[in-house]
């Protein structure tokens, strides 16, 4: 089975950390830095992004699960964003190696239903999936901004993003296809209250695309589950509120069995 780009970093007991649509795992600077004395990161490249852009991988969230649970050693995960469903999927397969769930801006359903007031309109995704064919690299830079609207230092968190987005080349225009598709049509909320492994949920007060009341209601429906709320964070509170997120990451990981 193909294997997908894994860095490994620092020094500890193992994480792994999943980054989101469009990016690559240079994106977890903030974080590598803070938590690499903490513990041996793994950070993934997911299928079509980054070093993995030429895998035949899936990006499906259960398939690309598959392929780094036989990749990866037993350990927490971490998820953000589109990384949080396949960190989702992995947590919830019987015999799974993930010992702990940490999703970041991330929901079990990112479009919102009558049950399921939380998400985004579903023409979210559907816009910029049109948008890919006609202007590339002009869509992924919308999705960047909506990524960075509403936090306290949005400028700043934009900045970043398109600073680092092609920093390991050019994600596969179908990967993005696959991606925008996923976030479109999952969702993991009925695997939630099966979970048997604890997880935090730690999401960005100001966050637009998926909000604090999705990740709040996430972790109530999970039976060790822990909610974390940055203030003033947007969609990747790591970046401008790095401080905030990597304490609640090393309090939880710290705190699961050895």
């Amino acid at each position: 089975m193909e294997a997908l780009h894994v860095e490994c970093i620092g020094r500890g007991r193992p994480l792994v950390l999943l980054h989101g649509w469009a990016m690559h795992g240079g994106i977890f600077a903030p974080l590598v830095e803070r938590l690499s004395a903490h513990f041996t990161l793994h950070v993934v490249d997911l299928p079509g992004h980054g070093h993995s852009r030429r895998s035949a991988v899936s990006l499906d969230p259960a398939s690309c699960a598959a392929v780094l649970s036989g990749q990866l050693p037993r350990a927490p995960w971490l998820g953000w964003s589109l990384g949080g469903l396949v960190a989702m999927h992995a947590a919830a397969v019987e015999d799974s190696p993930v010992t702990g769930l940490v999703a970041v801006a991330a929901s079990p359903r990112f479009v919102a239903a009558p049950d399921w007031p939380h998400g985004v309109d579903a023409s979210v995704f559907a816009q910029f999936g049109d948008g890919l064919a006609r202007d590339y690299r002009g869509t992924v830079d919308r999705f960047l901004a909506l990524e960075a609207q509403g936090s306290d230092h949005m400028r700043e968190e934009l900045r970043l993003l398109r600073e680092r987005v092609y920093a390991r080349g050019e994600p596969e225009p179908a990967a993005l296809v696959e991606g925008l598709a996923v976030l479109e049509h999952q969702d993991l909320r009925a695997a939630l209250p099966g979970l048997a492994v604890p997880s935090l949920w730690i999401a960005g007060r100001r966050d637009r695309l998926v909000t604090w009341q999705a990740m709040q209601a996430a972790a109530a429906l999970c039976p060790h589950g822990g909610f974390r709320c940055v203030a003033g964070g947007g969609h990747a509170p790591f970046l401008t509120h790095a401080d905030a997120v990597a304490s609640a990451v090393l309090d939880f990981v710290e705190g699961l069995p050895a």
